[in-house]
């Protein structure tokens, strides 16, 4: 999928939004502007995790992560998208998802990863609780043009 023509593309070009090296088995991506968006986003995340198969446990964790990281593009990056893909092969299979804004980045990602750094609103897990909920986290972001921030949970 090709996102740079997606309606609800962002135009920071973030190296995560062209994949993870991973095989794409499916593909969608979906808006983030309102709490609706959010609300949609958790829906499409524990629909793909129970396409999977994934336990209770890792469905929690990484809707609880998608929430964050979909709340914080709409308050901090002025709202964006993510994209979400079921990737790998045989028995290798995991969501990944990317979410992206066109929005002023972050300053300094080493405070932002810090436990206990908050800058309040979200639900308290920030960017460093998101990044131990699920198994792969990696985030792209430039001073006045956006963030990228790639999760992937793997079926276990």
């Amino acid at each position: 999928m090709n996102t740079a023509h997606a309606p609800d593309a962002v135009r920071f070009d973030s190296r995560l939004l062209r994949g993870g090296g991973q095989q794409v088995q499916n593909s969608a991506t979906l808006p983030l502007h309102t709490d609706e968006h959010v609300v949609g986003v958790r829906k499409v995340v524990r629909e793909m995790a129970l396409a999977l198969k994934l336990s209770l446990v890792e469905q929690t964790k990484l809707v609880t992560a998608a929430s964050e990281l979909a709340r914080n593009t709409i308050k901090y990056g002025g709202g964006g998208m993510v994209l979400a893909q079921t990737v790998g092969g045989g028995a290798a299979l995991g969501i990944r998802l990317v979410f992206a804004d066109d929005g002023p980045g972050i300053a300094d990602v080493a405070l932002a990863l810090r436990d206990g750094y908050t800058s309040g609103g979200g639900l308290g897990l920030g960017l460093g609780g998101a990044k131990r909920l699920v198994d792969e986290f990696d985030i792209d972001t430039r001073s006045g043009e956006g963030t990228a921030v790639a999760i992937l949970k793997w079926k276990k």
